[in-house]
């Protein structure tokens, strides 16, 4: 099954998007997160991709009380990342009502720590793969590191991961179109569940990836931001 996730990041309890990452190219689309959550339920929507992204910056949890309200608002299955880099926050925020969190920064700099992770609360452990000209980024995407994205998705892959969150951050935010190349890539290497991110302007680029999916099963679906915020993409349509 093929998946869109709206995206709702939040920023100082703002719901905004980032420009290719950069926290000082940021647009508020709104004050209220809850009420976000709510007009993409109604739509339609089946999953939501929730970002602390003062988390992904500051590396600890800074909006839990926005994402309570997120979780309060809306019954359909919540993914949270942003500054998730404790077991104690993990369960916290799985306690809390969070389908699945997302572990990016912490999964490059200790895979034993993803793999003890899957071992305890198993597919509600997904991995954030960002990359930057075919290389991991870190903390909030400000560090690159000296690790290919293929070969850590696949390290990641092995260590029983089951979805992996895959984002392209020259593409974040531009409404350029996904890099559907790199996206290939990821999924052929790998066995678990691939959802990509970055990119999507149109209806026809969500369209592009359904028909790459076909091709490439582990793809299981997109998480789409500004192109629903900004109107170019109508949700219902798309779903």
């Amino acid at each position: 099954m093929f998946t869109i996730y709206p995206a709702i990041d939040l920023k100082n309890g703002q719901v905004v998007r980032l420009h290719q990452g950069r926290a000082d190219a940021t647009t508020v689309y709104g004050n209220d997160p809850a009420a976000g959550a709510r007009r993409w339920a109604e739509q339609g929507a089946q999953w939501l991709h929730v970002v602390d992204l003062d988390g992904a910056f500051g590396g600890e949890p800074r909006n839990w009380e926005s994402v309570r309200t997120i979780l309060g608002t809306v019954q359909i299955p919540v993914q949270l990342g942003g500054g998730l880099r404790t077991r104690q926050q993990i369960a916290d925020a799985l306690a809390m009502g969070v389908k699945r969190v997302v572990v990016g920064t912490k999964a490059c700099e200790s895979p034993d720590f993803i793999s003890t992770l899957v071992k305890e609360f198993g597919d509600q452990i997904a991995v954030g793969i960002d990359a930057r000209d075919g290389f991991v980024a870190v903390k909030g995407w400000v560090e690159k590191t000296a690790l290919a994205a293929v070969e850590f998705a696949t390290q990641i892959s092995r260590l029983g991961v089951r979805t992996i969150i895959f984002t392209d951050i020259a593409t974040d935010g531009t409404l350029t179109g996904p890099n559907f190349k790199a996206v290939t890539a990821v999924c052929t290497a790998v066995d678990c569940n691939v959802i990509a991110s970055g990119g999507v302007a149109v209806a026809a680029d969500v369209q592009q990836l359904r028909d790459l999916a076909r091709a490439q099963a582990n793809l299981a679906g997109v998480i789409i931001g500004k192109a629903l915020y900004d109107g170019r993409v109508d949700l219902p349509s798309v779903l």
